[in-house]
């Protein structure tokens, strides 16, 4: 095991909670009466565009449901974000299959999994939550439920997607797990009500074996909103979120009394102290509180994040991480 690895595995509960760089409290530590409401964060570059849709929604006092619904399908439907939505990187069969999920102030959520041929997931997990008794529909239940409320069958291929695919097909590559093709999608959304609510989508790792699933439309791991207490949400490896429950755990830590940025920290380290390989891995966490503290965290710095508040406007951050550039 690496010096550094080490060390960060070693680091107490206490530290990994406590030690914040001085340099970040203001990006992630507003003081306690501060209150960033409406607000909207969300995950990746890309998240700058989707949260001007969101905050559209919440500027016509609209819910944060609503909101973060149409924010992320901003990035659902722009075929050069290449992991989300039309023209995501296809599965090893030349598939495009979609995952996502959403949940609102209430506690009530929606997903699919497994979803081909709707350029929309997040509009159709909403109405699993809103039309269903369910919380999930997957694959060709999924995608009938779709059509049967007015969806249409389209083809979510660009000629990118195929032609990576192809380029990929012929390098006879095993699947790949890496830095370099996780970008989904998370927002979460406060609205002038206080009220909480989030969401969450991706085409899924490029290449990945014909049915599988990851984070993003499992409750608990890609995302979750408590709305006495806050939200958080995933981008990154899957299989590392999915293992420990991230986004779940980040909710009860903030419950526990922990900030947004240290129960982002704090759930990190537990990947990387519980799940195998997860230093060689990307595992990126936003959230917000009740009181409209935002924070965020990475098992690298790789990773950047979009925040939309009436004081500061749309701005990228630069979140903090682990074991530093990879």
């Amino acid at each position: 095991m690496k010096r550094k690895t080490f060390l960060i595995r070693s680091f107490s509960t206490l530290a990994g909670i406590f030690a914040v760089p001085a340099t970040n409290l203001l990006a992630h530590h507003p003081s306690r009466d501060q209150k960033n409401k409406p607000l909207v964060i969300s995950t990746w570059q890309h998240g700058l565009e989707a949260n001007i849709a969101a905050w559209e929604v919440l500027m016509q006092n609209g819910r944060a449901l609503d909101a973060v619904e149409k924010g992320v399908g901003v990035t659902e439907l722009d075929p050069s974000v290449t992991s989300v939505g039309v023209g995501s990187y296809p599965d090893r069969d030349g598939k495009i299959t979609l995952d996502a999920s959403i949940m609102n102030e209430q506690g009530n959520c929606g997903s699919v999994a497994f979803l081909q041929h709707i350029k929309t997931p997040i509009s159709v997990a909403r109405m699993v939550m809103e039309k269903t008794p369910h919380v999930m529909l997957a694959g060709e239940g999924a995608l009938q439920f779709a059509l049967a409320n007015g969806f249409k069958k389209e083809d979510l291929h660009t000629d990118y997607s195929r032609q990576q695919w192809e380029e990929w097909k012929a390098s006879n590559k095993t699947v790949p797990i890496d830095l370099h093709n996780h970008d989904t999608i998370s927002m979460l959304a406060i609205d002038n009500n206080g009220d909480i609510s989030g969401a969450c989508t991706t085409g899924g790792l490029a290449f990945k074996h014909h049915g599988r699933v990851g984070d993003s439309p499992i409750i608990g791991a890609g995302l979750y909103v408590d709305n006495e207490i806050g939200g958080a949400g995933g981008t990154g490896v899957g299989e590392v979120i999915m293992k420990t429950l991230g986004s779940h755990l980040i909710v009860e830590l903030m419950r526990n009394g922990l900030s947004p940025y240290d129960a982002c920290k704090e759930a990190v380290m537990r990947a990387l102290k519980k799940v195998p390989d997860a230093e060689n891995l990307p595992v990126y966490y936003i959230a917000v509180n009740k009181q409209g503290e935002f924070g965020a965290y990475g098992t690298n710095t790789n990773f950047e994040y979009a925040v939309y508040t009436d004081s500061k406007g749309n701005t990228l951050h630069k979140a903090d991480g682990a074991l530093g550039p990879q």
